[in-house]
């Protein structure tokens, strides 16, 4: 298991199904998924290893995963007037997305 292939695949994922929504602002999106991936980088790779060798289970993994929600920051899309709300709703499609595909590639 490779865990840099993982990121990159997950953050390829990520970007093109979160980009879709939010075209006008893709160049914001991608910058700011990359910065989170780049911030949680340690963490997720100890979590898929964790994973991988069926010492973390994949409701666990969803909640760590949850728990670095908070460092989403999408300043530009707020201050471009998308709401709280949405936002919201983005950061947890992204945390499902992300969840999503390292469960398929490492289990």
């Amino acid at each position: 298991m490779n865990f840099n292939d993982i990121l990159k695949e997950t953050k390829e994922v990520v970007i093109t199904i979160i980009s879709d929504s939010f075209l006008d602002h893709k160049k914001e999106v991608k910058k700011d998924i990359e910065v989170f991936l780049k911030a949680s980088e340690d963490k997720l790779e100890r979590w898929t290893v964790l994973l991988a060798s069926k010492k973390l289970s994949e409701a666990d993994f969803e909640w760590l995963l949850k728990s670095q929600k908070d460092l989403l920051q999408f300043e530009a899309l707020y201050q471009a007037g998308i709401s709280k709300q949405r936002l919201g709703h983005l950061k947890n499609k992204i945390l499902k997305t992300i969840f999503n595909t390292i469960v398929s590639l490492v289990l």
